[in-house]
């Protein structure tokens, strides 16, 4: 198979927001990189079409609403005939991984993670119930089942490289199956650096995140009862400003104009909330994956104060831009620090840029991935062999999957009471 001219089809759990969410910003470096490896691309979705997605007809991306248990897919992969189909995350695999096994036998399957979603799902629990997460994820049902998406797929994208570790050392999956490809992004200059907003420019502090997910509405709820409490002991005339997209009314409930707490909902530009604050607050106590509000904070030049699951994946051995603390007090104080010492934030600042330009460099990134996508191609026919463990999981999904898809299907036709 070459890699010119290749056919690609993208099964989103969503419509690509990259500017609502971490994830919708991953998915979009993807076709982004498909497009540059002269990949045509289809994107199908059952998720309605959202107002805030990317325009995927001017990117020259085929896009379709397809329907879950229903034939009318079947007869789109003999269409389309993909060489290779990417899932966007387990769930998407499980719904239409079969169908591809059956129509497309020949395409290799690639499994976009996003992140580990039984490491958040079970560290929620965890969190609630004040246990240590690795004695849910075990047992948890969502871990075999992602675990097992992993396995019957060809290559599967891992995110961070603590989930990369977790996934080999726990549950002793192959590296050939995994791939780390964290977030892919464009250096940043010396030119660039001279433009952003400096010390005495910048004023208020800053929080920001999708509240559809739980991480993001945990962390606003404690910095509210919590942390913002004791910096404006120490800052009495400090602003907190809360931006995120999907804004539920027990968020909006938070603000307080009196107390400097700032509800904003969704920002118009995420870019430049962010290039105009002087300190990002990101007081995530659970969560799996890189927080994409933390790399934005470091690409606009703006410290951060965060806890070691929301630095985690992110700096390798490069010191933070700003601090890494799980001590509520700890995490104010050092938030007043970078906030009113202009040579700390500084140094936080450029700690920032050599994360971004050492860890997540673009033009690495994709030259090795596409490395590794050619040797997948010339060498999946033995990939395919060794795993053993995918093949039979496949062959116990179709079973299961396809009669019960195809119950479904004709309970929709009326054939079945």
């Amino acid at each position: 198979m070459s890699l010119t001219k290749s056919r690609l089809l993208v099964i989103g759990c969503v419509w690509p927001e990259p500017n609502s969410s971490a994830a919708g910003s991953r998915m979009l470096q993807l076709l982004e990189f498909f497009l540059a490896e002269n990949y045509k691309i289809t994107f199908v979705t059952t998720a309605a079409r959202s107002e805030f997605a990317v325009d995927l007809e001017k990117m020259n991306i085929a896009s379709e609403v397809i329907k879950m248990n229903h034939p009318s897919f079947d007869e789109l992969l003999k269409n389309v005939q993909p060489d290779l189909v990417l899932f966007d995350r387990f769930m998407t695999e499980e719904q239409f991984g079969w169908r591809v096994d059956e129509n497309c036998p020949e395409a290799i399957k690639i499994l976009d993670t996003e992140d580990l979603h039984f490491l958040r799902k079970t560290r929620i629990e965890a969190f609630k119930k004040n246990k240590n997460s690795i004695d849910l994820y075990f047992d948890a049902e969502i871990t075999k089942r992602e675990i097992a998406s992993i396995y019957r797929c060809d290559l599967s994208l891992i995110i961070s490289e603590a989930e990369i570790k977790l996934l080999q050392e726990e549950f002793r999956i192959s590296s050939k199956l995994l791939y780390y490809l964290p977030f892919q992004l464009e250096p940043i200059s010396e030119e660039e650096k001279i433009n952003l907003p400096g010390f005495e420019q910048r004023k208020n502090f800053i929080s920001i995140g999708n509240f559809l997910h739980e991480p993001n509405w945990n962390a606003v709820l404690y910095l509210k009862e919590e942390i913002w409490p004791l910096i404006r002991k120490e800052l009495p005339g400090a602003k907190l400003y809360i931006y995120g997209a999907y804004s539920s009314q027990k968020v909006w409930n938070l603000h307080n104009e009196k107390e400097g707490f700032i509800v904003k909902g969704r920002a118009e530009n995420a870019e430049a909330v962010m290039r105009n604050a002087k300190v990002c607050l990101a007081p995530i106590r659970f969560g799996a994956g890189l927080k994409g509000k933390l790399i934005q904070a470091m690409q606009c030049g703006t410290p951060a104060v965060t806890t070691s699951v929301g630095a985690e994946g992110i700096p390798g051995n490069l010191a933070w831009n700003g601090y890494i603390t799980n001590n509520q007090q700890e995490f104010a104080k050092k938030a007043v620090g970078l906030y009113t010492e202009e040579n700390l934030w500084k140094n936080a600042v450029e700690n920032g840029f050599r994360i971004i330009n050492s860890r997540f460099n673009k033009t690495e990134h994709q030259q090795e991935f596409s490395k590794k996508l050619a040797e997948l191609i010339q060498n999946i026919s033995v990939n395919r062999r060794e795993n053993f463990v995918g093949r039979m999981l496949q062959h116990h999904q179709h079973r299961s999957t396809y009669f019960m898809a195809k119950f479904i299907e004709e309970k929709e036709k009326g054939k079945l009471l």
